[in-house]
């Protein structure tokens, strides 16, 4: 066996030809024997002895090391991580402030702020210093290096003392170096986790992504291989004067392209028909060759890499017409469409796009399989609930108006009845709160309890005379009932709709120069319409109530927009001359407009979903903010003071860093990007210099920006779109469950309000007829029993009731029964053959119920039988709808809830 005490000399003797006979004697199964338990042993002691001593930073220090121990504490520590984001929010405010001249001249503010950058650059250094001391750098796992963040953390500083250490008058360039400190921002993405989300979740769509790259990449190839064949050389031609150098120009234009007429082929075809041949009347010109070419020789056809140049911005369809024009002048107008006309179909209108679809694509193979994540489930089922919410609470506002009209209603009876009404209102959006939610509010035991008092309250019935508050109080009550009903209705709304429309004429119709009867007639007008809209405010304040008028979201709107109308006409009062804040405060009238969304479900559901996804927009807009911020300032550390050309500067350059960011931003809409990117090689010594490789910064800006972070805004809209479709469909699955509903309910009432067609006519004769109605009878009562949970007595504990109401009647305690009460008790019970004691609390339950002295016939057997027809479809409805709810929702609970939402922004504990 050797010695193997030494443990590096088992390992050895493990790896000598994979034998394991050189460690057990010859016989490999050894290693199962008892004697193996010692080997075994030491090699795990070993092993563990490399773990452990790999565990140490640095090699030094371990995790017991005070000096290890306090540098985790520290990074740890929140105060240092905003202390190191605030330093870079320092920093780059100080690369902002800086000034390019020409020449690499310098300003005194930018002198002064270049010292600065030693400074931040001990910051960082310490920040990484101590991060390798407490992660280890790069051997073991959680490491310094193992993140990416930190990566690019040590880039930043390495470049940073390379800089330092490099002297001013070396031949080499600093500026590139220099670059990399922009690159410092992108540390403010790892101290926010919103942003940290936003940039994974794009980060992890750049699959399919680079798999379009390839795709256009390939296109851009065989595009430009074509191009190279079809127009090499031909861009260097164009008119000379004649028997001179000078190039002709008009106007001071820039030249174009010439070319030579060829001779006709067959007779009649010719190939270079359409050349531009240089006759120009009163002007001795000739077409030759040995011009430098269009935009300083960069826009050509001359090797792969102009031409894939030329080609990448024709397919962004930024001055593609131009170079079409050019070629043109160069062979002809005859075949030379052929190139175009599919570059721009396939590269333009299907390459590029399909961005779009992959980003799109790839959000709705998301949102289904997170198609019932918690936000977009609990927006829904709020909706559910409140609209269940709002039709209980007109079922109590109608029900309140019935009683108002009912004169012999005492207000014991009025209060019981309403606590009846909210009860059951609340039952039932409690019920499915339990059954859908899992969460119940505390505030329904306490109207719970408030129902049972009223309901044990409602038996006192004191016929007490109406004095004048009370009858104040019922006339406001029944007006509040009518003005309720009056705000809900479709004319209130439409004559508000036709009134904000007619306000935003009257702000649209308002222009400089107008005549002054016009400017009178619109003073008096916004007057009218401001009054206008304060009166529907506070008769909708006055007709629901504050509490339900703030409770939608739309009247808060609406109250927000007047007081900001008010609080502008003290403003003009008071401050005539300052237009501008006037002009602001005037532009809040006209989102009145969007209460058209109130009765435009579609167009409601998509606003609803907008405003859900507007954190994730918001990230979205920081992060592309981050994108111009770093790519402004790169602009400057590469083109700062550069753009110094014999026409002057430009407009768009990087010369500060306000006009950085508007170049940037010019370059992500596409708008003469190419210019720009065409000043940008020239200044850095032109095409055949190293200015093309400086070409990629224009490419890569327009690649990330213009294609994939603006194409994440439309995807996120299509998204919305999706969700808004969604709730739409949902809403109108529930109306058309709600209008089933209310006609079961409407045939359950009418039913029971024809009981009484039967009741005056005689009772039949025939015998044979007896048998089914004394059952159908039976039927009727033990039906109506279950309906109103009651019981029928026996003759026993009939009489057991009289004797002890008599026993424990007191006559100080005992409520007043008024004659017409104890009518209409006593013919409920006798209707359902049911025994009756006068001053008894018979509780009756939150059921809904007409007005009891039109409960007549209930002995009738059409109806008695129509009414267990119609029960026996109910029940068999229901079960069928909650058969269906418990097959949903077991196919809710299957898919998988993801940690992203569709958007690959929101997680699932997101609010």
């Amino acid at each position: 066996m050797g010695d193997y005490n030494n443990v590096s000399a088992m390992i050895r003797a493990l790896k000598e030809g994979g034998n394991l006979a050189a460690l057990t004697g010859g016989d490999p199964h050894s290693l199962h024997s008892g004697r193996s338990g010692a080997w075994k042993a030491k090699l795990k002691n070993y092993i563990q002895k490399i773990n452990a001593s790999n565990e140490r930073s640095l090699f030094i220090f371990s995790k017991k090391n005070w000096i290890r121990k306090r540098a985790n504490d520290v990074i740890e520590w929140n105060p240092f991580e905003y202390m190191v984001l605030l330093t870079i929010i320092a920093n780059c405010i100080v690369l902002a402030l800086e000034e390019h001249l020409p020449k690499d001249d310098k300003t005194k503010v930018a002198r002064s702020l270049e010292k600065t950058e030693i400074y931040f650059l001990g910051i960082f250094f310490f920040e990484a210093a101590l991060k390798i001391i407490a992660l280890g750098f790069m051997l073991h796992r959680g490491s310094y290096l193992r993140s990416p963040w930190n990566v690019m953390d040590f880039i930043v500083v390495v470049t940073g003392l390379a800089t330092i250490s490099i002297k001013k008058d070396s031949s080499f360039d600093l500026r590139t170096l220099r670059a990399v400190r922009v690159l410092r921002p992108l540390k403010l993405v790892s101290g926010i986790p919103s942003l940290q989300v936003v940039l994974k979740s794009i980060l992890k769509a750049m699959a399919p992504l680079f798999q379009i790259a390839l795709l256009v990449l390939f296109a851009i190839v065989i595009f430009a291989i074509i191009g190279l064949e079809l127009y090499s050389g031909v861009f260097h031609t164009t008119c000379f004067y004649a028997n001179k150098t000078v190039i002709y120009k008009v106007d001071n234009d820039a030249p174009t392209t010439c070319g030579v007429p060829g001779d006709p082929i067959w007779g009649w075809l010719n190939i270079k028909h359409g050349v531009f041949t240089c006759n120009i009347p009163n002007e001795s010109l000739v077409c030759r060759e040995y011009w430098i070419g269009p935009n300083k020789g960069i826009t050509s056809f001359d090797n792969i890499v102009f031409a894939m140049l030329t080609v990448f911005q024709c397919i962004t369809m930024e001055g593609w017409t131009q170079v079409l024009y050019w070629t043109n002048d160069a062979v002809g107008t005859l075949f030379n469409w052929l190139y175009f006309v599919p570059l721009i179909i396939l590269g333009s209108f299907f390459m590029l796009n399909l961005v779009l679809g992959v980003l799109s694509g790839e959000f709705a193979k998301e949102r289904e399989r997170v198609e019932n994540r918690r936000a977009f489930v609990k927006i829904r089922r709020q909706q559910q609930v409140e609209r269940e919410y709002n039709n209980y609470v007109e079922w109590i506002n109608r029900a309140e108006d019935v009683i108002l009209n009912e004169e012999r209603t005492t207000e014991q009876e009025r209060r019981a009845i309403h606590e009846a009404r909210k009860y059951a209102a609340l039952k039932k959006i409690r019920h499915y709160r339990a059954g859908k939610q899992q969460s119940v509010d505390d505030d329904e035991d306490d109207i719970d309890h408030a129902f049972n008092r009223g309901r044990g309250t409602g038996i006192e019935r004191t016929d007490r005379p109406r004095t004048f508050g009370r009858r104040w109080h019922i006339q406001q009550r029944v007006i509040k009932s009518k003005i309720r009903v009056l705000v809900k209705t479709q004319a209130f709304y439409w004559t508000v709709i036709v009134l904000v429309f007619l306000n935003t004429a009257c702000v649209a119709i308002e222009h400089d120069g107008q005549k002054q009867f016009l400017t009178d007639f619109l003073y008096i007008a916004e007057f009218v319409f401001l009054g206008l809209f304060v009166f529907e405010m506070l008769f909708k304040m006055y007709g629901l109530g504050v509490d339900q008028y703030f409770a939608s979201s739309f009247n808060i709107f609406d109250f927000v927009v007047i007081v900001g109308s008010i609080f502008e006409v003290i403003w003009t009062h008071f401050n005539p001359e300052e237009s501008f804040g006037v002009s602001v405060l005037r532009s809040l009238r006209l989102l009145r407009i969007f209460k058209v969304t109130r009765h435009w479900a579609s167009l409601r559901n998509l606003v609803v979903s907008l405003l859900s996804s507007m954190r994730s927009i918001v990230s979205l807009l920081f992060l592309l903010f981050l994108f111009i911020l770093i790519f402004a300032l790169l602009g400057m550390q590469l083109f700062g003071g550069e753009f110094n050309f014999e026409d002057g500067t430009p407009l768009q350059n990087f010369n500060k860093f306000a006009t950085a960011l508007i170049t940037v931003f010019q370059i992500l809409t596409g708008e003469d990007w190419n210019e720009i990117m065409y000043n940008g090689i020239i200044s850095q010594e032109g095409p055949h210099g190293k200015g093309m490789i400086y070409s990629l910064y224009f490419i890569i800006l327009v690649l990330f920006g213009n294609y994939t972070l603006l194409n994440v805004f439309l995807a996120i809209a299509v998204d919305n779109l999706a969700n808004a479709h969604e709730l739409t469909k949902d809403e109108e699955e529930e109306q058309a469950a709600e209008e089933e509903k209310r006609e079961r309910e409407s045939k359950d009432v009418e039913s029971m309000f024809k009981l009484g067609s039967s009741s005056s006519s005689p009772p039949p004769t025939d015998t044979a007829t007896t048998t089914p109605n004394v059952k159908s009878k039976k039927t009727d009562q033990e039906t109506f029993l279950n309906r109103n949970n009651l019981r029928q007595t026996t003759k026993r504990e009939h009489t057991e009731n009289t004797i002890k109401t008599v026993l424990e009647k007191k006559p100080s305690n005992q409520p007043i029964v008024s004659k017409t009460d104890d009518y209409l008790d006593r013919h409920l019970f006798e209707k359902a053959n049911l025994d009756y004691i006068p001053g008894l609390d018979y509780d009756l339950g939150p059921v809904f119920m007409p007005t009891l002295d039109k409960l007549q016939g209930f002995n009738d057997p059409e109806t008695a039988k129509a009414r267990a027809e119609e029960a026996a479809r109910k029940k068999a409805a229901e079960a069928a709808a909650e058969a269906e709810a418990k097959k949903k929702e077991q196919a809710r609970t299957v898919k998988p809830i993801l940690p992203y939402s569709s958007m690959f922004i929101f997680s699932s504990t997101n609010p």
